[in-house]
């Protein structure tokens, strides 16, 4: 028989040869893990919060995190893929957990899985995805929580975390994205994430512009539908903004401690959930406001300050591209912007390069480690057949931080260095750590 793994990366080594997809592997449905979920008793006794949309959950998932906590209430998030460790994916008031809690959680869903204790009939098959939701969800249930926040990894409707009743379904925005497997317009997108709805339970729609199939759904289980500009609504000026919705009001808020003019239809939403909430999760004014102050997540519209300056961004679709390039155009001026992207191969990189080219001087395009991603002289190609500056100029490299160490010694102090695209890109360059940059040559000082 074979030794059972012991360690995290065992088991996760363990979890891609499974399913013959593989670690990438994707297939949609929720027999099978509802199954294996039945057979370990899965369950929650606290409140739920599950977090959909195509942009802005992991940030929308932080700002709950940081608010509940500031509350006094303990706190665990789900949240996927991770930047640079899996432990990233399980967060406990709002630290990344042990690696020992997912070693024993992942030990029980494989003996469920197998049918290990003579009840539970045959063997069944999990992808990768499946098997360390599940056992991130039985590690979660396990801790004694106040409230618990889940963000659905894709879609909404078959992804694995829906197997959970959510308390209160949050849809961010919705964009094209994932096409090949939910579909190619905003409505047949917005029917897979409307999936997470239950009736008679809040679901929170902070898109603006919301498909019509995500209103039908509502409709059709009975949800209680709270929508931005009806239900809630948010006003602003440069210094601060307010929020006014169901017999609640909060004004004169600092801005999100997230860069971005999207984070505020993020911070938006994370409100009104937690208004809709208030009867099992009462929150103060002051817990909002520390909580919105202090939030962080990595890789968000993330600027490090330094010689050039440093920004991560985990865009890689269309609609978050564009939301980084105006939030790049807002920063003020810098001589030269240096670009490092790899994204995988199913982008619709046209309208990416179309919106983010007019801000980038120099593209760095780098290979990933997933056999998904298209490889960084593909990616270079592509731009090379959309490009229309000619002061503009491109490089392939074979990784992240080869591409990094190269805008480095191209880059003047003054410019700003930028690393968007897939997780696996933004994650490359902080496998060390997050970057303090200096810049090798400085101009000659005037004497």
């Amino acid at each position: 028989m074979e030794t059972p793994p012991n360690t995290l990366q065992d088991w996760l080594a363990h979890c891609e040869r499974l399913h013959p997809k593989g670690i990438n592997g994707i297939e949609l449905g929720l027999d099978r893990v509802r199954a294996v979920a039945q057979r370990l008793n899965l369950k929650f006794t606290c409140p739920v919060i599950t977090v959909a949309g195509t942009n802005g959950k992991g940030s929308t998932c932080a700002m709950l995190e940081s608010i509940l906590g500031q509350a006094g209430y303990k706190t665990g998030v789900y949240t996927s893929p991770h930047l640079v460790h899996f432990e990233e994916r399980m967060r406990l008031n709002g630290e990344a957990a042990p690696a020992s809690k997912f070693v024993a959680a992942f030990a029980d869903v494989e003996g469920a899985r197998l049918g290990n204790d003579g009840q539970h009939g045959p063997e069944i098959s999990l992808t990768y995805f499946e098997f360390t939701t599940l056992g991130i969800l039985l590690a979660l249930s396990r801790e004694g929580l106040d409230v618990v926040i889940l963000e659905v990894g894709l879609g909404g409707r078959l992804d694995a975390v829906n197997i959970i009743d959510t308390d209160c379904a949050v849809i961010t925005s919705i964009d094209l994205d994932h096409m090949e497997l939910l579909g190619n317009t905003r409505e047949a997108i917005g029917f897979e994430k409307a999936g997470i709805m239950r009736t008679g339970r809040p679901v929170i729609v902070s898109d603006p512009v919301p498909p019509q199939s995500v209103l039908d759904r509502a409709m059709e289980v009975g949800a209680d539908l709270w929508r931005v500009g009806t239900d809630f609504n948010v006003s602003g000026d440069k210094q601060q903004w307010g929020w006014a919705g169901r017999g609640r009001r909060y004004s004169g808020l600092a801005y999100p401690a997230l860069r971005g003019a999207n984070q505020l239809v993020n911070a938006s939403g994370v409100l009104a959930a937690l208004t809709a909430l208030r009867e099992k999760l009462p929150v103060t004014a002051q817990a909002v406001r520390v909580g919105l102050a202090l939030v962080e997540l990595p890789g968000r519209f993330q600027i490090i300050p330094g010689q050039p300056t440093l920004v991560l961004d985990v865009a890689h679709n269309p609609h978050s591209v564009a939301a980084l390039a105006a939030n790049l155009d807002a920063m003020g001026f810098y001589p030269t912007t240096h670009a490092i992207f790899g994204a995988m191969a199913d982008k619709d990189l046209a309208p990416m390069f179309a919106k983010v080219s007019p801000v980038m001087d120099r593209w760095y395009f780098t290979d990933l480690p997933s056999p998904r991603a298209a490889s960084g002289a593909d990616l270079q190609a592509q731009w090379s057949v959309h490009n229309t500056r000619k002061d503009a100029s491109a490089q392939a490299f074979a990784d992240p931080m080869q591409a990094l160490q190269a805008a480095i010694a191209a880059a003047d102090p003054a410019d700003r260095i930028v690393v968007f695209g897939s997780f696996y890109t933004v994650g490359g360059v902080l496998q060390q750590g997050t970057p303090r940059l200096h810049a090798k040559h400085f101009p000659p000082q005037a004497t």
